[in-house]
């Protein structure tokens, strides 16, 4: 039946209307059948009645075909021997038909083709305005692809079978006599071993019977069977939300190990024992300060016209509190002092006596039980660089403890003055101390390394004042001064069994505008009188008026403020050593120092 039909080589392979090379096999059925020889356009010309009527005889074969539903190796439109399969030829061709009905090719078109010089051949219908692949020019038997045409999916989402448009048609004609019989089903390729044929070509124009029937799910959506990549996709998205749910186990498991140890136990800091000794060396800063503090008491000061804060300490059992005078001046007469002890108990405290000459005071508590007098100390005894504490309530912070020591002895200091006349300044033969000492620490003591007393804290040197009893409000700087308890015991023994304090003097009136070095008598006193009191110490010594005394007992002195200083550091009746300077010559006297009631 195939017998003179030449083979066709596929129409992606060559161009339209070129013939095959010498030697081309064409598969059919399965077999492999030579090339016809002669491929010239002579031998065609010989050829082509045989060929249309071979032509019309496949056609009939095709129709057959499409009727029984039989596959046939014989029919054009089979499967290729390497799985192709090809489509049928027009159902009609313009102006050629034989006497069965079957399509043919014109006589006179084949005369026409003869005829042609040679050239390149000519397409057999107009070229596709679309470019529809395989590179825009569809070869003699294969028309357009057919356009997909979804099912009609009603609403709640299942597929509605509907009629199939037939492979070969981009649509439906009108005029359903010219559309090709398509087979019912492609013909199952020919086996050819248990795997892939590894020579299967894929068909553009082949429609999938599975994606053409494929039922739809309810979003309208192919199942996952018939769309390999939502499958994928689900894949990918089930392995991220796994990734993520082992980082939150993953992490949690951390945090929690982490929190409470591998073991899975809390951790838990390392931490002294709760029942390790408290106790503390009695020479330490600590061991001071707990012998010390429930002496110390901090005073509330209130007047009519002002108000303010200091620190004092217990001189006995019965109730005396020495202070600084600067402390409780604000109380005047009618004030109230307040006195606050380190556990937190108050009482109400009057003055007993005040100096303001040693800026000095003593009040006492009533019906108070238990008090803790402090220890005092003996300043003669102190050298420089003792280490020494200090306790009192800077800037009303009470119970405040600072540490430092001895920074020098016997530093001449003057406070005070505020009234003009010159009758409330303080003068102290001063410790000095680098233990920071602040307003409110005025009147607390400064304590040895045995917790003893050794001075009373009084003034601060600070960066905008030369000196002040508490009278500037600056911070401390290093340099704290603190009255000797040698002088601050005598003056408190006078002020609680006198409620007055004696101070010694050598009876003369001093220039306090001499500039020079050393202290000058005056040539007249305060009241007019004789600058050398008649009768006094200084005249029995035989002190006269403009002599310059420059040292006493061995230690000099480079103004008058000084030689007050030096003289107070002693008791009356004391017994000084003077050297002086009278007409350009040195002489030294000696005297005994008389007593004057304070203020």
């Amino acid at each position: 039946m195939n017998e003179g039909k030449p083979a066709k080589a596929k129409w992606w392979n060559r161009p339209q209307g070129e013939s095959a090379p010498p030697g081309q096999e064409a598969s059919v059925s399965g077999q492999e059948v030579p090339a016809a020889e002669g491929g010239s356009a002579s031998e065609r010309d010989s050829t082509s009645e045989r060929g249309s009527t071979s032509e019309r005889g496949l056609a009939a074969e095709a129709r057959l075909f499409s009727e029984e539903g039989v596959a046939s190796a014989e029919v054009v439109a089979g499967v290729a021997g390497d799985g192709d399969f090809e489509l049928p030829p027009p159902a009609t061709v313009p102006g050629a038909s034989d006497a069965s009905g079957a399509p043919g090719v014109p006589e006179a078109a084949s005369a026409a083709q003869r005829d042609l010089p040679p050239g390149p051949p000519q397409p057999l219908h107009d070229p596709d305005p679309y470019s529809t692949p395989p590179y825009g020019h569809p070869g003699p038997w294969a028309p357009a692809p057919p356009v997909q045409h979804p099912a009609m999916t009603p609403a709640h989402g299942t597929a509605v079978p509907g009629p199939l448009t037939p492979p070969g048609l981009s649509e439906v004609p009108e005029d359903v006599s010219d559309v090709p019989e398509a087979p019912a089903a492609p013909p199952a390729p020919p086996e050819t071993g248990s795997g892939p044929n590894p020579w299967q070509r894929y068909d553009p124009w082949s429609a999938s019977p599975l994606q053409s029937l494929q039922p739809l799910q309810q979003n309208g959506a192919a199942s996952a069977d018939a769309r390999p990549g939502a499958r994928k996709r689900g894949l990918v998205v089930g392995a991220v939300l796994i990734a993520l749910l082992s980082g939150g186990v993953g992490g949690a498991v951390g945090s929690y190990l982490e929190r409470h140890g591998g073991d899975g136990e809390r951790i838990q800091l390392p931490q002294a024992a709760s029942d390790e000794a408290v106790g503390r060396a009695p020479d330490s800063v600590a061991g001071i300060a707990a012998r010390a503090l429930p002496s110390v008491v901090t005073l509330h000061v209130r007047g009519d016209e002002a108000e303010g804060t200091g620190t004092g300490f217990v001189l006995d059992g019965r109730g005396h509190i020495l202070t600084n005078n600067h402390v409780v001046e604000p109380a005047g007469a009618d004030g109230a002092i307040t006195v606050t002890f380190s556990g937190g108990e108050t009482a109400e405290a009057e003055v007993v006596g005040r100096d303001s000459g040693y800026d000095l005071a003593v009040v006492k508590v009533s019906d108070v039980d238990g008090l803790q007098p402090v220890v005092l100390g003996n300043s003669d005894n102190v050298v420089v660089g003792d280490p020494v504490v200090a306790i009192g309530a800077p800037f009303d912070l009470a119970n405040t403890v600072t540490s430092g020591i001895i920074s020098a002895k016997e530093r001449p200091i003057t406070a005070g003055g505020g009234s003009g006349d010159g009758s409330d300044v303080s003068y102290v033969d001063a410790l000095q101390t680098d233990a920071p000492i602040n307003p409110g620490n005025s009147g607390g003591p400064l304590l040895d390394a045995r917790a003893r007393v050794v001075g009373i804290n009084s003034a601060i040197r600070s960066a905008d004042s030369a000196s002040g009893l508490d009278g500037a409000q600056s911070g401390s700087i290093g340099l704290g001064f603190a009255i000797p308890i040698n002088q601050g015991k005598r003056v408190a023994e006078e002020l609680i069994n006198t409620g007055k304090a004696t101070h010694p003097v050598i009876g003369v009136t001093l220039d306090m505008d001499y500039s020079g070095d050393g202290a000058r008598v005056g040539t007249e006193g305060n009241d007019g009188g004789p600058a050398v009191t008649t009768g006094g110490p200084g005249d029995r010594a035989g002190l006269g008026a403009g002599d310059i005394i420059t040292e006493v007992d061995g230690r000099r002195v480079h103004s008058g403020e000084e030689l007050i200083v030096k003289i107070r550091a002693h008791r009356p009746g004391d017994r000084l050593e003077l050297s002086l300077v009278r007409g350009g010559r040195e002489r030294t006297i000696s005297l005994v120092l008389g007593s004057s009631a304070g203020n």
